[in-house]
């Protein structure tokens, strides 16, 4: 991953209380960590939330804030995880799908892979946008107006913010690196944007596997 500083940035990582895939968690915090950004997990409940590694249960995270009392305008960006059973459950809490719809409105850059489109899709923030996703999701995503690509990775700029999206698992690394880049590229919140790219220190993940 090129040196490339996320620090003043809040990225909100937005996930389920039960099916979130653990590495499309994970990997992409971690990321975000390294580069000197401030992840927080948001759920729909408090206490914690349940990963999982497909069908098996895996580790549980610490939730940061509940979505029904979280500000839009205190995150810079915002990362949403697939698994099946997490944004299915997402799409359907009022609070999630209002936050999302405010991060996208309000262009602040996003990132999603696999089946976290799905919260996309009902927040109405893919209409006129083109993404890719895991392959059963196409045809939600072309009946809710957008356009589907079928790469590893794909990066929208047709729209309010930045889209990142990214089909599944196997392309994690090129996904959080990509991410990571756009969110630099990014005015913060608050303050001047910091120069990019410049080296930084690693910043270790507080949602460590097995915590």
């Amino acid at each position: 991953m090129p040196f490339t500083v996320l620090t003043g940035r809040t990225v909100a990582f937005l996930a389920a209380p039960h099916g979130v895939q653990q590495d499309e968690l994970t990997t992409p915090w971690q990321g975000v960590a390294e580069a000197g950004g401030t992840p927080r997990l948001v759920s729909t409940r408090p206490g914690h939330l349940q990963a999982f590694r497909h069908l098996d249960r895996a580790d549980t995270f610490p939730v940061d804030e509940v979505a029904a009392g979280a500000d839009p305008a205190a995150y810079d960006a915002l990362v949403l995880p697939g698994g099946v059973a997490n944004p299915d459950e997402l799409r359907l809490d009022r609070a999630a799908v209002a936050f999302v719809h405010r991060l996208a409105a309000a262009g602040r850059p996003v990132g999603v892979i696999s089946h976290g489109a799905w919260t996309l899709i009902e927040a109405d923030a893919v209409r006129g946008r083109t993404l890719t996703s895991w392959p059963s999701v196409r045809t939600d995503l072309v009946n809710a107006g957008a356009a589907w690509v079928d790469e590893p990775v794909h990066v929208c700029r047709d729209g309010p913010g930045v889209l990142v999206s990214a089909r599944g698992p196997a392309e994690l690394p090129v996904f959080t690196e990509t991410l990571v880049t756009e969110f630099a590229h990014t005015r913060p919140v608050r303050g001047p944007r910091p120069p990019w790219p410049v080296a930084h220190e690693a910043a270790p993940s507080r949602h460590a596997p097995g915590e």
